[in-house]
């Protein structure tokens, strides 16, 4: 059964399957009345604007010399707005999956939700100014392929929350650098106000995990990872150590996050 309208979980719901752009790129805002009797949905994919063009593998990220081409800049630009709205639509999957968790988490998932749409207004304004538009570039919904398999509410917090989006707080810090060096300021400046919006969703990511069950330090964090997720993909080189800090990471987490290798084959 759908939920009912005029509430979080529909507005959630009609976020998800919307194959309409207008929609993914500026919903309504979220109502903060929830369906007391909604029982819960998992959306196994979600719908698609004709307009985006989803392949299995995307190109590499272009290297530091290739940014000089504004092409390749809009192509990069147009890849971060398809991660914010897999994060967006993953808040949205979290707040049907998960209808028993406490209200302040769901409406705080709403929020967040809301700030990757406004992040993806701020990446496709400048893909235009570029240009381009959204569509022109192929995207993969990589989100999409892992994070549905979080069990439970603890599980989705460590793998979008604490993993990508802690990862993100690197790799804005570094495209923001990289940016910078070719002349595009505007590109840097947005890279930057991604990354410091993002320490808050990292925070709460964090509160909610320990909420859920242990403190968040490495070895339960790593413990709780649904597969085929690990910390390979959740962090950038150098780690962004002051906006972690400031997110909540323990000099200890940081230090194991950093030196963690996967094990070799067949051990």
């Amino acid at each position: 059964m759908l939920p009912k309208l005029d509430t979080l979980e529909r507005w959630a719901y009609d976020y998800v399957v919307s194959t309409s752009l207008k929609h993914k790129l500026s919903p309504d805002r979220a109502p903060r009345e929830s369906d007391q009797e909604f029982v819960g949905l998992r959306v196994d994919v979600p719908g698609r604007p004709g307009e985006l063009r989803v392949v299995s593998h995307a190109r590499k990220a272009p290297r530091k010399g290739a940014l000089r081409e504004p092409a390749r800049r809009a192509e990069l630009l147009h890849t971060f707005l398809h991660h914010e709205l897999q994060a967006a639509e993953l808040m949205c999957w979290a707040i049907l999956a998960f209808p028993n968790a406490p209200i302040s988490f769901r409406r705080g998932l709403a929020q967040i939700a809301e700030d990757e749409v406004r992040h993806m207004a701020l990446y496709h304004a400048h893909i235009e100014s570029l240009g381009y538009g959204v569509g022109e570039f192929q995207v993969r919904d990589w989100f999409w392929e892992r994070i549905p398999n979080a069990a439970n509410e603890q599980e989705f917090v460590a793998s979008i929350g604490i993993g990508l989006e802690g990862g993100n707080l690197d790799h804005t810090e570094r495209f923001a650098k990289l940016f910078r060096e070719v002349g595009d300021e505007a590109g840097a400046l947005i890279q930057e106000t991604v990354g410091a919006e993002e320490v808050a969703h990292v925070r709460f990511a964090l509160h909610w995990f320990e909420k859920f069950g242990v403190a968040p330090t490495f070895d339960a964090w790593l413990a709780t990872l649904p597969a085929p997720m690990s910390p390979m993909t959740m962090r950038g080189d150098p780690l962004n150590v002051e906006a972690r800090t400031r997110a909540g990471f323990t000099p200890h987490f940081l230090t194991e996050l950093r030196a963690w290798k996967p094990a070799p084959p067949g051990s």
